[in-house]
């Protein structure tokens, strides 16, 4: 990877880590669920109007947009919202990859790997350390919201696999467009419209600072910058550097929010990338090595 690019996907993972501790900060001036509604209406708007739709039923991109978009953030804003700390919201949403497996082995039949599932142990196994503490990071409550946030990610993926090789940026902009009004009525029933009133009156240029992270930085230029490296390079030469996400989220979260990073949390966090490593890895370490020792056996004497 040119040395220009490699810098560009680690500055995505830097945004994207740092985009927990934005949404930790944006909660403070407006519920979940509004906050919600509003990135997404804005990452929407106006950009529709010069983004081309992607070659793909609306109503495919709708449903994504619904499971992903809609349901993935109020979960995970909701679960942020109700105590847990944006770095550990950070690893514990990491877990998409791990459902995304079972759901790839439950509907399409995609047998996993021994690599894989050793991830997922060890990911789960994280997970596990967060949900027996208690602590008041990790309130069990907004834990399972993150979980189940994770779960969508996660079946977001399943109705991807149908798009076939699609501009994702553009799925990003379009599929946008299914979130705002569930989510509006959501807020409206769950939140209420004097809080929503309130909100939007007083709302403070911190809030809309946060607002524009969340939309023109994370959503379009993350997402952006990110389909224009893997349609450069392969997959396999760009994933990895997803595991980058929540180290940089603990440490911005350490650094801005002064959260506390006790020797349990750190664990949890090392087991999960661990994890995640390991999924992502394994395979191409093994496959390597086989190749190495192939060519390392001495030629037969004729």
């Amino acid at each position: 990877m040119h040395p220009l690019h490699l810098l560009l996907a680690v500055a995505v993972m830097a945004i994207w880590g740092l985009n927990f501790v934005v949404i930790r900060i944006g909660l403070d001036g407006m519920p979940p669920i509004l906050l919600v509604a509003l990135r997404f209406t804005l990452a929407a708007l106006p950009a529709v109007f010069f983004v081309k739709r992607p070659n793909v039923k609306f109503a495919r991109i709708a449903h994504y947009g619904l499971v992903v978009f809609a349901l993935q953030f109020a979960l995970l804003f909701g679960g942020m919202y109700l105590g847990l700390s944006a770095g550990l919201a950070a690893v514990v949403l990491q877990m998409h990859i791990f459902f995304t497996m079972l759901l790839a082995f439950a509907l399409l039949r995609e047998r996993p790997t021994v690599f894989q599932l050793a991830g997922a142990v060890l990911g789960f196994l994280g997970v596990a350390i967060i949900a027996l503490k208690q602590d008041v990071d990790a309130p069990t409550i907004g834990l399972a919201m993150v979980v189940l946030a994770a779960m969508a990610w996660a079946a977001g993926n399943m109705i991807g696999k149908q798009f076939g090789k699609v501009d994702m940026f553009a799925v990003v902009v379009w599929s946008s467009l299914a979130a705002p009004l569930p989510l509006f009525a959501l807020s409206y029933m769950v939140e209420g419209p004097i809080a929503i009133a309130r909100s939007l009156s007083n709302i403070s240029l911190t809030s809309l600072l946060a607002l524009a992270y969340l939309v023109y930085l994370s959503t379009h230029f993350g997402f952006g910058a990110w389909t224009w490296l893997l349609n450069r390079y392969p997959a396999s030469t760009v994933v990895p550097m997803t595991l980058l996400a929540p180290v940089f989220a603990m440490t911005a979260s350490a650094l801005v929010l002064g959260e506390k990073l006790p020797s349990w949390k750190l664990l949890a966090a090392a087991l999960v990338i661990a994890g995640l490593a390991i999924n992502i890895f394994g395979g191409k370490v093994a496959a390597w090595r086989g190749r190495a020792l192939g060519k390392a056996e001495p030629q037969e004497v004729k």
